[in-house]
């Protein structure tokens, strides 16, 4: 049999408290019966019932379960990893406090709404870097997440294909070494403002395709651009003007077509992560691991009751403590 809860001191006080005041009641019908001449034994009958059901309700109090059986738990989920555009243009404020900022903020969200996924983290800009390996472990994505920042990779543009191909080894790897799972339960985020400057992005998109891997792509910023914040002032170009970098929908669009999955948005008027999650959510997890556990249930109820009956025939039933 196992408890829901410890013995402990509030269990001692309770017990503590019915033997002495019973004790002192006792007493005080003993020393009443002897001074009067009269029988008092059915104080103990008394006694005895009320010890019982002040039992049954401790019984009940400390939670009994027993009646094992066996449960089958399943551990369904996804693998996702996640690409973030880390180049100099994710600085730009014209999403409030600045588009990496607000991505951060969002990230968090996708990595709390997929908590029984394994989720990954590829950084890049012209090149990609593994952030974080496919993990389940929430804190250390916040961690990873809350750390990044746009001088951890190179500042020479974005290019889409290094973080894509990166993703799609990460995944393959993962297959190899772990239990075979299907492409369908694999899932690419990228996240950028769209500006891409690669060469191979059409290429990797192609084996995205062909592996089914579903590739959905964040674009963050607005069409009207924002500049970008250096030291105390804004960034200039070589002539001395401020930079304006504007967001690029079209190749994220173009992206996610190319691959059978959707684009999502997040400028000054709309914030599409909540779809975004929505649309992944309903996305078919793979079964990763079915085992059988032993499982008991509360059964308190059971010592409720008969407490419950035992009080209710003492209230009822009239049992003379003195006869005179």
């Amino acid at each position: 049999m196992l408890w829901y809860r410890d013995f402990g001191l509030t269990e001692i006080i309770f017990i503590a408290l019915f033997a002495i005041l019973y004790a002192a009641y006792i007493v005080r019908v003993v020393k009443i019966g002897r001074g009067l001449n009269t029988p008092y034994y059915t104080i103990f009958i008394k006694l005895g019932i009320r010890t019982l059901y002040f039992a049954l309700f401790m019984i009940a109090l400390l939670g009994p379960s027993f009646g094992g059986s066996k449960k089958e738990v399943k551990s369904v989920g996804k693998d996702i990893m996640i690409c973030i555009d880390l180049s100099k243009s994710m600085d730009a404020f014209d999403i409030q406090p600045t588009r990496l900022e607000k991505i951060k903020f969002e990230m968090k969200r996708l990595v709390s709404a997929f908590n029984s996924d394994r989720i990954g983290i590829i950084i890049f800009s012209s090149e990609a870097f593994m952030q974080c390996p496919l993990t389940y472990d929430q804190n250390a994505l916040n961690l990873f997440i809350e750390t990044m920042n746009s001088s951890l990779v190179p500042s020479s543009g974005t290019d889409f294909g290094p973080p894509l191909r990166m993703a799609l080894k990460k995944l393959e790897e993962d297959e190899k070494t772990g239990p075979p799972t299907q492409s369908k339960s694999k899932v690419i985020i990228l996240i950028s403002d769209g500006e891409d400057f690669g060469e191979d992005t059409e290429e990797v998109a192609r084996e995205v395709e062909n592996k089914d891997i579903k590739l959905f792509t964040l674009g963050v910023g607005t069409e009207s651009g924002g500049n970008i914040y250096a030291g105390r002032g804004l960034k200039t170009d070589k002539n001395g003007r401020p930079v304006l970098t504007r967001l690029n929908s079209k190749s994220l669009r173009t992206l996610a077509g190319k691959t059978d999955g959707q684009y999502f948005e997040i400028n000054e008027t709309k914030n599409d992560v909540s779809r975004l999650i929505n649309t992944i959510d309903k996305i078919e997890g793979e079964l990763r691991d079915a085992r059988y556990v032993d499982v008991t249930a509360n059964k308190y109820f059971y010592f409720l009751a008969a407490a419950a009956i035992l009080l209710l025939l003492d209230v009822l039933i009239n049992i003379p403590t003195l006869r005179i």
